[in-house]
């Protein structure tokens, strides 16, 4: 089989120069040691809690970065995204806060939470048939003169996200040997890596995925981008492809890509809001569980950390996923 080697084209200094854009625009979010984390993985445990930034994911970081940088000509024309999540929530955030309008193409499937909460932040929402059918949209639009803004597959979104990876590195009180992140279609945790592995080429990255959602898993098994329907209940890590870019992230970035059941994400979400006190969307929550999968392999006074990456959950869902699985 041959692998496409196309570069990762994201630096350490990309992020740097993304987090002195953004500055002031986005919540430095807590860093802090979780010692019901440190005593269930019996090793010093930190926790990134992006679930508490403004739109309720790390994705404003990106958007911000990104939007800053367009042209007064670009701005009148607006932008159009494809999403069915956070993303489609940052995008009409940051949108409304530059003077510009925001199209936000989503998947009929969507859930009517992220729907209302796209429609509040200032978001123009347009439903497509699914993900395949939003982003064959959003060429057509971009066509016509609007800029996409595409979720994860762009340097400027990357390198925003990765200002995260600035903030944990500081804030965490020394080094860090692992840290887990969430892989949706790849682009969070490429920022992250590139912060976090410019720093500290030690660290360890490891991406998690859920069952249902493993864009990044079957894209590096083909060697190529694989198209997938998700089927998880982790609706954000439901990229529908990854891209060549953000394959390359992840093989230069990440140690390894860990699969949890949807199951455990619901299991470790209830175990956040009732011990931490915070709450998590299964696509956050699943990096606890793959920790704990993983909890063997630490050795004593290594010190990690677990990126909550996000919060838009409807309680609905979580009284029905607690039902379903029996939890």
């Amino acid at each position: 089989m041959t692998f496409d080697v196309t570069p990762f084209d994201v630096t350490l200094a990309d992020v740097q120069a993304a987090a002195a854009r953004i500055a002031g625009k986005v919540r430095r979010t807590p860093t802090y040691h979780s010692v019901g984390l440190s005593e269930r993985l019996g090793v010093e445990t930190w926790i990134k809690l992006e679930n508490l930034q403004l739109g309720g994911s790390f994705k404003v970081r990106g958007c911000f970065n990104k939007l800053s940088g367009l042209s007064e000509t670009e701005l009148r024309r607006g932008v159009v995204t494809v999403s069915g999540g956070n993303h489609a929530i940052a995008v009409s955030l940051v949108a409304r806060a530059v003077g510009t309008r925001a199209l936000v193409l989503m998947p009929k499937a969507t859930p009517a939470l992220n729907i209302r909460l796209t429609e509040e932040a200032g978001g123009q929402v347009e439903l497509c048939e699914d993900s395949i059918a939003a982003f064959a949209k959003a060429e057509t639009y971009a066509a016509q003169g609007m800029t996409h803004v595409h979720s994860y597959d762009d340097p400027a979104i990357i390198a925003g996200h990765g200002t995260l990876g600035l903030e944990l590195a500081a804030d965490a009180g020394g080094r860090l040997d692992h840290v887990f992140v969430s892989v949706g279609g790849g682009g969070f945790s490429a920022g992250v890596g590139a912060a976090l592995k410019g720093l500290d080429p030690a660290v360890r990255l490891h991406g998690v995925e859920t069952e249902g959602a493993t864009t990044m898993t079957q894209a590096l098994a083909a060697g190529e981008p694989v198209s997938i329907r998700p089927t998880s209940i982790a609706r954000t890590l439901g990229a529908p492809f990854a891209t060549r870019r953000t394959m390359a992230a992840a093989r230069q970035l990440l140690e390894d890509i860990i699969v949890v059941p949807d199951a455990a994400a619901v299991r470790e979400l209830v175990w956040a809001l009732e011990n931490e006190r915070v709450l998590l969307e299964p696509a956050a929550a699943c990096v606890i569980a793959a920790a704990l999968e993983r909890k063997d392999s630490f050795r004593p006074g290594e010190r990690i950390c677990l990126v909550l990456c996000g919060s838009n959950v409807a309680l609905a869902d979580i009284e029905s996923w607690r039902s379903g699985f029996g939890i």
